[in-house]
């Protein structure tokens, strides 16, 4: 039995639906260096989204394997209630010095749903040791996404995601948020006064005394298809939670550590968060690891003599482990020793560039939006109209396979291509990425029943 056989036979693969799998078998990776792949057969794939946004200097990077050599020799893994280890009390440090004013606390966690989790526990339980008993609810926008686990869910707004568990979830408030593409003021994102905030203006007006906190995908929300917004959006934003005794939760899990151009994607709006989720890039895709940045003023509701039961109990096995913290410490020294966020400027800027001029005629392409190393292409049924296409049509996965057999790896999500690659990546790759990209939309698009007419 090959390996390909063997996968299928033991293992569920996540965000799949396994009947595709037999006709697109899993591909095994055997190794992995810079922005490539290579399968068991010596294929070799172009990374174009870091492995699921993670991978921010490449797979088998010389300077973190070097970290993990050191780091293996002292210790890998030690319980963190009562304990703690070097390479912790570094990365919080070092956290607390990059990441906006207000966020002076670290907490631990190892996944992005469970760090949405734990902030959301952590408001609730704020406002509740502060009297304020009605703040029993939290509010996101449409569209959003901030994970899968029940919580996290309950604050997303993907059907796809949640719709078969809505019993289980928690009372959300939904509110209309950006769709800059499809604007219905005829604003444009780069020049517009965020006038879509009207809507979100409304609901902290009626629902003010029971939101714990509004939690939001600062500037880019990701699984809704890389939908970009105005930094002026979050200033507002902040302003009525300010005055509405209201926390903002950023999930910077996917946008944060340079991604968006700017370390941390609210620094795009020179806001600071009440709670910060991170994880993805902060060990750039080695081992999973996520934290929770909050204020001292959150922190400090929590303290008090035991019998007072303030404590938070939320515990994680795996939290504060050494070895992700030891790879998260180099990956901010990269950060710093290499000028990674200059360098992301020009490296962003070519991608964009290149796409549009590669792309914008396309007869599908209905979009293309870019923030900093994100750069997405919308594909419509009708330009004019900005008709979508069917969900069943599955366009993104018909070119996601397309793109496979010539050596790129694309992620769509629905009809919505991006590049998030690596940041090592060369202007030479950066060209042949696109080139190979736009070789498979064509290439899809001149099937009969894609055509415009």
């Amino acid at each position: 039995m090959n390996l390909e056989d063997k996968d299928l036979k033991y293992i569920w693969h996540p965000c799949s639906q396994m009947k595709d799998y037999e006709e697109l078998p899993p591909i095994v990776i055997e190794k992995g260096k810079g922005i490539y792949l290579y399968d068991i057969r010596g294929k070799k794939y172009m990374d174009c989204i870091s492995s699921w946004w993670t991978n921010l200097f490449g797979h088998s990077n010389e300077r973190i394997n070097g970290a993990i050599k050191k780091q293996i020799e002292e210790i890998e893994h030690v319980i963190f209630a009562n304990f703690s280890n070097k390479p912790a009390i570094e990365l919080s440090e070092k956290l607390v010095k990059i990441t906006p004013e207000r966020l002076k606390k670290v907490y631990f966690s190892d996944n992005g749903s469970s760090a949405v989790e734990i902030a959301l526990k952590m408001s609730f339980q704020y406002h509740q040791q502060k009297g304020n008993n009605k703040k029993v609810r939290f509010a996101a926008i449409t569209d959003a996404y901030h994970g899968e686990t029940l919580g996290a869910l309950s604050v997303g707004d993907l059907d796809l995601y949640s719709r078969i568990y809505k019993p289980l979830l928690l009372d959300t408030l939904r509110v209309e948020g950006p769709d800059c593409y499809r604007c219905k003021f005829n604003k444009c994102r780069e020049n517009c006064s965020a006038e879509c905030f009207d809507s979100m203006e409304k609901a902290i007006k009626e629902h003010k005394d029971e939101l714990c906190a509004i939690i939001i995908e600062p500037m880019v929300q990701g699984a809704a298809g890389m939908k970009m917004y105005s930094p002026i959006y979050l200033k507002k934003l902040r302003k009525a939670c300010d005055e509405n005794n209201i926390h903002i939760i950023a999930d910077e899990i996917a946008v944060g550590f340079g991604r968006t151009g700017k370390m941390f994607a609210c620094e795009h709006a020179g806001i600071s968060p009440d709670l910060m989720c991170l994880s993805k890039g902060i060990s750039s895709g080695y081992m999973p690891m996520s934290v929770v940045m909050t204020s001292d003023e959150i922190y400090n509701a929590f303290l008090g003599e035991y019998k007072e039961l303030k404590t938070f109990i939320h515990s994680h096995t795996y939290a504060g482990n050494a070895m992700a913290c030891a790879i998260a410490c180099e990956n901010l020294n990269i950060f710093n020793e290499e000028n990674i966020l200059e360098k992301n400027i020009s490296k962003g800027k070519l991608i964009r560039d290149l796409t549009i001029e590669k792309m914008r005629n396309l007869p599908n392409v209905g979009d293309i939006r870019s923030l900093g190393m994100i750069t997405a292409i919308e594909l419509v049924k009708n330009k004019e109209t900005k008709e979508t296409f069917p969900w069943q049509d599955r366009v993104g996965y018909q070119i996601y396979k397309i793109a496979l057999d010539k050596g790129l790896l694309l992620r769509p999500i629905g009809n919505v291509l991006y590049f998030l690659p690596p940041y090592i990546i060369t202007d030479e790759e950066v060209e042949e990425m696109v080139d190979l990209a736009y070789e498979s939309i064509s290439e899809i698009f001149t099937l009969k029943e894609y055509i415009v007419t």
